[in-house]
């Protein structure tokens, strides 16, 4: 009976074997494959190299050095030569006033511009960094005969709103810094206001400044500014450079 009774219990245990068995041929496992990413290890992936950020001081001192109103000086002294004393420093107030509408503008239009023109933020960047550049060789080798006139009537937009304070330096530049940060809108326009405004002040008050600090102390200052924007335009090339040599390799 007890020899049965084993039969009996192995016979009931085989088939249970069996099942399982089946159970596990049906079930297959998955292999991983050797292209998927081995466990707790996260996909390579590239960043580009970040652009450079502004803030309202920073963009203030950025556009005062490219207006340059010291270095406009000269520029405003041959440009006003031929008109009234008392009248100057209206023209000076106007021609400020056209070059900050003209920039305000550009804030605004200058987004859908670049979308228009299929223009990308990276290569507005670069462009601006080599106009920044040159614009800074011309401050630290000044060529104020450039916009010397022989004209005795009273100039109007052209070349004190532009090229003298509006160029395309300033042009880029607002674009620029509201391309990379478009929510900060409000406070470029703020920079752009105080720089406008320390523009007329010293442009109206070019002559006392020629007066009291002499016309050497003038041409140094504009020179270390122009020094500090080649910094400023290196750095910006540098850092659009990265980010182009990053775009390609992927």
């Amino acid at each position: 009976m007890a020899d049965g009774g084993g039969v009996e219990g192995a016979a009931r245990v085989q088939p249970r074997r069996l099942v399982a068995g089946r159970e596990s041929l049906s079930a297959p496992r998955t292999l991983p494959r050797a292209t998927d990413n081995p466990p707790h290890e996260t996909p390579p992936h590239r960043t580009c190299a970040p652009a450079v950020t502004y803030t309202f001081a920073s963009a203030t001192v950025l556009l005062l050095l490219i207006c340059d109103p010291l270095g406009n000086i000269p520029i405003f002294a041959n440009a006003l030569r031929h008109v009234a004393p008392e009248r100057r420093a209206g023209v000076i107030l106007r021609e400020v006033l056209i070059a900050f509408v003209l920039l305000l503008a550009f804030m605004f239009v200058g987004d859908s511009f670049l979308r228009v023109m299929g223009l990308s933020g990276l290569s507005l960047q670069i462009a601006g960094a080599v106009v920044l550049l040159l614009i800074a060789l011309r401050m630290i080798f000044p060529n104020h005969t450039a916009y010397e006139s022989t004209d005795t009537r009273e100039p109007l937009i052209v070349p004190l709103a532009i090229p003298a304070l509006a160029g395309p330096s300033a042009l880029a530049t607002v674009m620029l810094l509201v391309s990379q940060a478009p929510e900060r809108r409000l406070e470029w326009i703020a920079a752009l206001s105080v720089t406008m405004a320390v523009c007329a002040l010293v442009l109206v008050l070019s002559d006392r400044i020629q007066r009291l600090i002499g016309d050497r102390v003038v041409l140094a200052l504009e020179r270390l500014m122009g020094l500090i924007l080649v910094a400023v335009a290196v750095e910006m090339m540098i850092r659009g450079l990265k980010s182009l040599v990053l775009e390609m390799g992927r």
